[in-house]
């Protein structure tokens, strides 16, 4: 993968931890300046901050925690490392779905949105679209918002695992439901769909493309489908740290999600997927994400602070069970693990993600 070039920075030490609330409801009440990258309809390449970086910011106070849980025996979970994960079609996610993951998953939800400005979807929406889907809900915490900020839409969110908060009425507005479905099983919800939306999935499918074909067949005329995910391995400003951990951790879970039937790359593919699915008027726009604050900018630091503690959070539970497949023991990841944690939060490495926001329209005018 071709390195963006920059200068490298000159501190030595080292990011202090983030603080965080669990967020199932959240409302982020921030400055706007922290969450706009300024002029462009998206940001650049972030740039190293030679500056020192010897702390990132703490945002716990503008996340407002809450607890949820589901009062389901639909379906059992499966315990495996100390960890649960769903027993509904066993082994096709490999993240676990425990208390511990839903945090994680709804710091995530504050991560896309942050870094969109503090929105929940980058398509330009014609008032309140009647059907809404969520693929892979996870939570439901995008769903719940969009059916709150969209009270004349019907929202439906599906996902493998049990977790969504469907049986507590308070918490969920009366235009959402969730269902328990795969999304790569053959769709008869009956009904086509004005706006589909997807995020994080690059760990959900076997065969992307199809479900990108299922989504086109089931939106209406002048509907729209939007993929919200991220691409690996990480990329780096300056030269590639070959020698560090987090560089070695990027290579071996992209050889392991291998051998497990899935690709972290496949948002490269996601533009044809949508052309391919007979979608149109396609837009696609890159955000990027840095592990720890070396970049310069209130934006970047921002997005920083959430997508460092997002890595932290789960990196331990998806490298146990990807970094398994290459023969590696519990001990031996756990151990791995502590490296890798040490480099996210190393100022000199000047690595992020990319991510992609991807829509398109189905062709016909909406009836």
């Amino acid at each position: 993968m071709t390195d963006a070039s920059s200068s490298a920075g000159h501190d030595n030490g080292y990011a202090t931890p983030f603080s965080w609330a669990s967020s199932r409801t959240a409302s982020v009440d921030q400055d706007a300046s922290m969450l706009s990258w300024g002029s462009g309809s998206a940001p650049s390449l972030p740039s190293v901050d030679s500056e020192s970086q010897t702390e990132t910011m703490s945002l716990s106070d503008s996340i407002r925690s809450s607890t949820m849980t589901l009062d389901s025996s639909l379906y059992h979970f499966v315990q495996e490392n100390g960890r649960t994960y769903h027993r509904y079609k066993e082994g096709r996610y490999f993240l676990p779905n425990d208390t511990a993951e839903q945090e994680r998953l709804d710091l995530q939800h504050q991560l896309f949105t942050i870094a969109i400005g503090n929105k929940l979807n980058i398509a330009p929406l014609p008032g309140d679209p009647r059907r809404v889907l969520d693929i892979a809900t996870g939570t439901g915490i995008w769903a719940i918002e969009f059916a709150v900020q969209h009270p004349d839409s019907h929202v439906i969110g599906t996902d493998l695992s049990p977790i969504q908060p469907q049986f507590l009425p308070s918490s969920v507005p009366e235009n959402c439901r969730f269902e328990i479905d795969d999304a790569e099983d053959e769709w008869t919800f009956g009904e086509s769909f004005d706006y589909i939306h997807g995020r994080a999935l690059m760990s959900c499918f076997n065969d992307p493309a199809a479900v990108v074909r299922q989504a086109s067949d089931n939106l209406a005329p002048g509907g729209i489908l939007e993929f919200q995910d991220a691409q690996f391995p990480m990329n780096y400003i300056g030269d590639r740290p070959t020698g560090s951990a987090l560089y070695r951790w990027n290579n071996l879970m992209v050889e392991g999600v291998a051998r497990l039937g899935r690709s972290w790359s496949n948002v490269r593919n996601y533009h044809r997927y949508f052309e391919e699915a007979g979608l149109e008027n396609i837009v696609e726009k890159s955000f990027y994400w840095p592990t720890s604050p070396w970049a310069k900018g209130q934006y970047f630091k921002t997005v920083a602070a959430y997508f460092q503690e997002d890595m932290l959070a789960g990196l331990e539970a998806m490298s146990l069970k990807v970094l398994g497949v290459l023969d590696m023991s519990p001990d031996q990841v756990r151990e791995f693990v502590e490296e890798v944690k040490k480099d996210l939060r190393n100022t000199n490495i000047h690595a992020y993600l990319t991510v992609t926001y991807i829509y398109g329209y189905k062709p016909g005018r909406p009836v």
